[in-house]
């Protein structure tokens, strides 16, 4: 199970990464913000797409776990299962999360920056520690 936690720790923790980096390029002038600022379509489709992905994608990813095909899966495959439903669920908050950032310095618009923070503080909702891990292979039937 450490095994499985470490992996897990890890995807979370490189994403977190990922968007702070990102963040700090722009932030510090090494690519320069608001390429497509004047692309109102671009951005309104973006905005649109973004903000119906990141409403679906919270309460799929924080209740993944409590579906009972999933709890099944879990009591059935235990660490090769949580490998998998762990990763899709950080993946779920995480991709969503970059997309936005980036989206943030494509356009400038602060509404992408909103979407990237709830998402944010989300992540902090599923972080894989080794008591979470246990409780969701072991304590399944409860």
């Amino acid at each position: 199970m450490k095994k499985v936690q470490k992996k897990l720790s890890i995807a979370f923790g490189l994403i977190v990464a990922v968007a702070i980096v990102t963040v700090a390029v722009f932030e510090l002038g090494a690519l320069l913000p608001g390429g497509l600022t004047d692309d109102k379509t671009s951005e309104f489709l973006c905005m649109m797409l973004m903000e119906l992905l990141t409403i679906a994608s919270i309460p799929v990813a924080l209740r993944l776990f409590k579906t009972k095909s999933i709890n099944r899966k879990l009591a059935e495959g235990k660490a090769n299962a949580l490998i998998f439903w762990g990763m899709l669920r950080i993946m779920l908050l995480g991709i969503p999360l970059l997309a936005n950032t980036l989206f943030y310095y494509m356009f400038m618009q602060t509404t992408f920056a909103y979407l990237a923070i709830i998402l944010l503080l989300c992540l902090a909702f599923v972080y894989p520690s080794m008591e979470r891990c246990n409780h969701e292979v072991n304590d399944i039937e409860e």
